[in-house]
């Protein structure tokens, strides 16, 4: 049934991203504040460029030091405190006086065990671990209260909550009774701020490491690409690739939100950007306001699951187990296939219940598209090269963020219009020196929007630094796990069955602890936790890792929050819970195949860890329980599935998932029945159409889509 379309004004792309993603929404500053802002943070990213070729001789936490320095003051200036949204007004939204005065103390707080005085420098600060002044340890609590601040004015309150509960736990630890399973010694408090500020376990421990060295020179990577036309190019191909068919929709969607994602690495912001754009045309396609919102959740979430630009928990999966990142790429090939098979079935399917139409779309041919802009792919080809390589991947980014910019920089120096892609547009050719300094403008407010949309991920990396060291130091982590796993072994005895019940406990929490911290935060605490049950029940460090990141990454379209959902919700303008619902159908794949990762050993196939034939068949059986999971969730065969017909797909694809030959045949032979069933019925003439009308709807003559859809 089509939705009904409010007569307000829509908010735009902007508006929505910086309301539904997983940031708080920062500040809209005034132009002369924004621009001095924009120049320190075009230093940052200066800095650490420069610390991919010529680092810091101190070593590596003392560039953290650093890099800290950069970004908190920063998050103070650009973030919030309320909950509330302001209105700009003719100043901007600029910061208060105790926002100044947070922003001086992180400063302070942050360069104290570098500065000669009053720290006595930094081999000084490190001599004193474990023996801290009163000094170090009052200048440490303050830079834990002020990256608890900003965690909470980035990502909301929950976050913080969580990292304040785990410190309440290293200090009151003691206090526990003995035979509870999680009491321990106790921790003092100038312990813990030795654990946080002066130890590497801390907030200069691993997720922050990550954050300064790999998604900070991604996140610069993807404002450059975007400068370049990168984001219209991708959606305008995507556009011009599939249409003519009733399912170009569905399908330009899905391929958009695939490309975009190299380009915003966050499933919310690709959900929203691309929502902007395609909900029009699947709106006149005819598709429902709540399964549009749907698909675009779902190709959102789609873009940080696939290479080869995975989402910022990646690269802390390749440095928690020591892999290049090339091998994490190589991990995800295969999910992003079954994910994406998941996402075409439930798109062709969708277009037959609803009696999709043809929207034809003004678009350029794709061949003219990829000949005229087709170098938007050099740059994304040279990370995977250069991995390929060896190359590491900080400075194989690095490379391929100078060539995108050469590339853009050639395009606006040769473009005979001002909108390259419009033809139609006037010959008004910027000279050449004026094309220079414009671009070269362009490009140095793109490395400071770089530099400033990662001050979030930082926040959440430091505070999760909290949680990490609170874990390490008490050992939390194994009981919790054993904990985890003495639960599924008071249900079962067989090792089997407590794998697999271990594995779904591990699921629903790893989704639950995800509705409440963002991505990255989820996947750090879930590795620490679950990861030693998973672990201890000999499921091997890739399995594992890469089932914890797909669960964290899913929160993004789990209910009840399902921020995706959320935000493609206020595009379309259908129903949240049921935009939820229809996100969570088109990602079904994703919430099942990771299970297959860690119940048998085939599941490391999954992961291309096995040779050939054996990747191969695993692909060819986890596309079928794919299938079957499309038939459950879409209800539709050739024709609509009847009930019976979708309850026989439900253990069929529970069976090919668990990837052993008996439970496949089986699987197999129950996926048979039920196309068995649905071709006698269909022939025997018992077949219902659509609600909408009948299925021959969709033959009718294609629509054209008004002056002005994009792209």
């Amino acid at each position: 049934m089509p939705s009904t379309v409010s007569s307000a004004p829509a908010p735009s792309a902007d508006e929505l991203i910086a309301e539904y993603d997983e940031e708080r929404p920062a500040r809209r500053l005034g132009s002369r504040l924004d621009l001095a802002i924009g120049v320190v943070a075009l230093v940052g990213a200066l800095f650490v460029i420069r610390q991919v070729f010529f680092p810091i001789s101190q070593g590596n936490q003392y560039y953290l030091i650093l890099f800290l320095a950069f970004v908190l003051p920063l998050t103070f200036l650009c973030y919030r405190p309320g909950f509330r949204k302001q209105r700009r007004t003719a100043d901007g939204d600029n910061p208060g006086i105790m926002d100044w005065v947070l922003a001086a103390g992180a400063l302070v707080v942050c360069l104290y065990p570098v500065l000669p005085a009053p720290g006595g420098g930094f081999d000084a600060f490190l001599d004193r671990q474990g023996s801290l002044t009163t000094l170090d340890v009052a200048m440490g609590a303050i830079l834990l209260v002020l990256v608890v601040e900003a965690c909470r004015r980035t990502t909301g309150i929950m976050l913080p909550i969580v990292a304040l509960v785990f410190l309440g736990y290293a200090y009151y630890g003691g206090f526990l009774p003995v035979t509870w399973p999680i009491s321990h010694a106790g921790l003092d408090f100038d312990q813990i701020v030795n654990a946080l500020y002066n130890d590497a376990s801390g907030f200069f421990g691993t997720p922050l490491d990550v954050c300064a060295t790999y998604i900070v020179l991604f996140t610069i990577y993807g404002a450059v690409l975007d400068r370049t036309g990168a984001g219209r190019f991708f959606i305008e191909l995507s556009f011009a690739a599939f249409k003519g068919s009733r399912t170009a929709p569905g399908r330009t969607v899905a391929l958009s939100g695939f490309l975009l994602g190299t380009v915003s690495g966050s499933g919310t912001a690709t959900a929203v950007s691309l929502g902007s754009v395609a909900w029009p045309t699947l709106r006149r396609a005819g598709y429902p306001a709540d399964n549009a919102g749907g698909m675009l959740a779902a190709s959102g979430i789609g873009a940080i699951l696939s290479p080869p630009t995975l989402g910022a928990a990646a690269f802390i999966i390749a440095e928690y187990l020591q892999v290049s990142y090339v091998e994490v790429l190589i991990w995800a090939v295969v999910p992003t296939l079954l994910y994406y098979l998941g996402i075409a079935l439930a798109v062709e399917i969708d277009a037959r219940r609803f009696g999709a139409k043809a929207v034809d779309v003004r678009a350029r041919p794709a061949l003219w598209l990829l000949m005229r802009f087709g170098y938007h792919f050099v740059s994304l080809g040279i990370i995977v090269l250069f991995l390929a390589m060896g190359i590491p991947p900080i400075r194989a980014v690095v490379y391929a963020t100078v060539v995108a910019a050469l590339f853009g920089l050639a395009e606006r120096l040769l473009s005979r219009r001002a909108d390259s892609f419009d033809p139609d547009a006037p010959d008004d050719r910027e000279p050449p020196v004026q094309a220079l300094r414009g671009y070269g403008l362009g490009i140095a407010a793109a490395l400071a929007a770089g530099m400033r949309a990662v001050l979030p991920v930082a926040a959440v990396c430091a505070a999760a630094g909290i949680i990490t060291s609170t874990i390490t130091k008490t050992g939390l982590g194994q009981t919790l796990a054993d904990l985890l796993v003495k639960a599924a072994q008071a249900l079962t005895s067989n090792p089997t069955a407590v794998l697999v019940t271990t594995v779904v406990f591990a699921a629903i929490a790893i989704l639950v602890l995800g509705l409440a911290v963002p991505v990255t935060a989820s996947f750090i605490i879930s590795w620490v936790v679950i990861g030693p049950a998973l672990i201890d029940l000999g499921v091997s460090l890739p399995e594992t890792a890469m089932f914890i990141f797909y669960y964290a990454v899913l929160s993004e379209v789990s209910p009840p929050t399902a921020l995706a959902a959320v935000a493609a919700a206020a595009i379309t303008g259908g129903d949240v819970i049921r935009t939820m619902v229809q996100a969570c159908k088109y990602t079904l794949p994703a919430f099942l195949v990771p299970i297959a990762f860690v119940i048998t050993d085939n599941g490391a196939n999954l992961l291309w860890r096995g040779d050939l034939v054996d990747v191969a068949w695993t692909l060819l059986v986890s596309a079928l329980a794919v299938a079957a999971l499309a038939v459950v969730a879409g209800g539709w065969i050739t024709a609509p599935a009847s009930p019976i017909e979708r309850l026989l797909c439900v253990p069929a694809a529970a069976l090919l998932l668990y990837l052993q030959p008996l439970s496949i045949a089986i699987g197999v032979g129950f996926l048979v029945v039920a196309v068995a069933v649905h071709l006698i019925r269909v022939r025997a003439g018992r077949t219902t159409t659509p609600g909408s009308g009948s299925t021959t709807a969709s033959a009718a003559a294609p629509v054209t889509a008004p002056e002005g859809t994009p792209p």
